[in-house]
Order: structure tokens, then sequence, then C-alpha cells
């Protein structure tokens, strides 16, 4: 059986990553819409082997008969069109922060919590957490299973792709002046000079100083591992990479595990890769994530502050897992579990 999909900003950075990860992962796509803004109107996208012309958005009459719809494309545009698309019968999964606290909607990481899949018949809507939230709850939710989770610090080394194309290009942009000794352009998607540089704001800052990225991390962790007891202090901060967020996660346990223990715990979780031999110098880089759906889980080791604790470096391909193929991966299951 084959589903009408829509994706709704197939031509942005993360529209065009779930035309790549429904091709390769097989979705059962028998008729594909692809939607965007009225400036991308009549561009083309491809996908399996074919040319689809994308339509815009506020042109559509209605969205009946479509089963699915995959939602990139800012928070407005969700808040506006993804009642709209859920009255005419269709299931949303949105990969904005629009819907993400909605105590009704749910907030899905299948590696996670998949049981909260059955929560879509409320309204239709499912939310698609953070990017740097997904990957730190992947790796924690083994450990969590395993002894619980207290406390968490956390601070983040987030690509410039999290922003968008245009910071990507502004990297690039930057990087070839200050290369060729030339004045490095202002910059304008980015809070800070980005090339060679690392800045600590991502997002806006809140009344008590952490910024909206941050908090994200507290509350969507709360929400998705369903413990409001859980504490999250988190440093969000854009680094001049192009694709991958790290994060250096340190954290009290509920009961005492031995560092052996958790790799064994973590290599037999889901969605989960370790990669740990610091005496070989191997543990999860940038690079070697990007294009990969897996989250990936070094430098596991006791934390020296926490006690039961434990430290780990966490690593995700933040445009795939952190936002595509968590989004495609909810689909899937709305799928399994005949909920469209």
């Amino acid at each position: 059986m084959g589903y009408k999909v829509a994706i709704v900003g197939v031509t942005g950075e993360v529209g065009r990553t779930f035309l790549r990860v429904l091709e390769e992962r097989d979705f059962p796509v028998d008729e594909l819409i692809p939607l965007a803004s009225e400036r991308s109107e009549g561009k083309r996208v491809s996908f399996k082997g074919k040319e689809f012309e994308v339509k815009a958005l506020n042109k559509q009459p209605n969205f009946k008969g479509i089963d699915i719809a995959l939602f990139s494309a800012g928070g407005s545009i969700s808040r506006e069109y993804a009642p709209k698309f859920a009255e005419d019968g269709v299931v949303v999964v949105d990969n904005s922060s629009a819907w993400r606290m909605e105590p009704d909607i749910p907030l899905i990481v299948p590696e996670v919590n998949p049981e909260d899949i059955n929560m879509v018949k409320n309204r239709r809507i499912i939310a698609n957490p953070n990017c740097s939230t997904i990957q730190m709850v992947v790796a924690l939710k083994p450990i969590y299973d395993e002894v619980g989770v207290r406390k968490v610090v956390v601070a983040t080394y987030q690509s410039v792709s999290g922003a968008g194309a245009k910071a990507i290009r502004e990297l690039e942009e930057q990087t070839k002046a200050w290369c060729e000794g030339k004045e490095v352009p202002e910059p304008k998607h980015i809070a800070k000079r980005i090339a060679f540089n690392a800045v600590p704001h991502i997002d806006t800052f809140m009344e008590n100083d952490y910024t909206r990225e941050e908090l994200k991390m507290l509350n969507e962790t709360r929400k998705i591992m369903h413990d409001d007891s859980i504490r999250v202090s988190a440093t969000a901060v854009r680094v001049p990479v192009f694709y991958s967020h790290s994060e250096a996660v340190h954290m009290e346990t509920g009961k005492d595990i031995s560092p052996e223990r958790a790799r064994e715990v973590l290599s037999k979780a889901p969605g989960v890769v370790v990669v740990d031999s610091p005496a070989d110098s191997q543990y999860p880089l940038s690079i070697d994530a990007e294009g990969k759906d897996e989250v990936f889980v070094g430098r596991i080791r006791k934390d020296l502050v926490f006690e039961p604790g434990l430290a780990m470096w966490v690593v995700a391909d933040n445009i795939r897992k952190g936002a595509a193929t968590n989004t495609v991966q909810i689909a899937e299951l709305l799928i399994k579990e005949g909920l469209c």
C-alpha cells in the first residue's frame, strides 16, 4: 500500500533531506506533493528518478486526500497550516518548535518514546523535537532505563546547518575571505562572526539569561522522557562546522553504573553506535557522523563531579537524525501502528 505524502518546505535544507531519506528508506510513497512558499513555485525537485514541480502552499484550495504531511517551513507557517491539513484528515509531522510543548500533541523520538504515537488521535499533529534534544535523549534513555538519570549538564557544539542554508553560505564566505586576507563579511544569519570562532548564542535570550535553545533541551527532555524531575542545564554554542552537532553530556545517575556497563548498555540500544577507545584515539567526530542516521557515543567515563555519575560525548547529523530522519521514522511508526 502506498501513501500520498506532502512535503511542506521541500526546497529548504531539511526539505531536500526529507526526499533523500524517504528514498533511502524506501518509504511507501504512492504520490508526492512538493510544497513551498510562493517564491519557490515552479522549481523542480527530484525523487526516485523523477522530477516534480513545486507548488505554492498558499495557493492550494485544500489538502484532502493527502495521508501524511512532513513540515519543515518554520513555526509561523506550521501554526497557520498544520491545523488546516489536520482538518482535512491529514496527519502532520512537524519539524518546527510550534507544537512541541502542547500537552495534547506528542513529541516523539522513536527510539525513546514510541508509545506516545497514539496521542496523534487528539489533533492529528505530531511534533519533532529540537535537533540537540533528539541526539541527547537517544543516548540518555538506555542509561535512564538502567539506573535512572537525575541531572544533566550539557554543552553543545552545533553546526551552522542548524541555522539553515544561508548560515552555511555565511561560514563559507567568511572563511574564504579570511583565507584570502580580505575583510571578513559581517554576520547576517549567526549572532557573531562564525569563521574560526565559537558563538555561545543560539536563538534568543530569555529572562534568566538562558537561550530558548538551551531551555528547549530541558523542557523537551522532560516531556519525551515523561519525567519532570530531570534537571537539565545547557549551554548551546554554534561552531564553524557544516554538519553534525556534538555534545559534552555530564549526568548524575540514580544508581552507580560503571563505564564498562554503560558501553554495554549503549551498544545494544536502538539507533546508537558506540565509538569509544581513547587509547586508540577512537571517539565520535562530526565529519564521521555527517550523512548518517545513528547517534554516536564515546568518551564514556566516570564523572568527576556527579556521584554517582557518567560523562559522555554524543554526536549526530543534525539535518538527518536531528530533523529529517527522525521525522520520517515517526511517519514509519504511524504506518506500523495503523494511524494514517
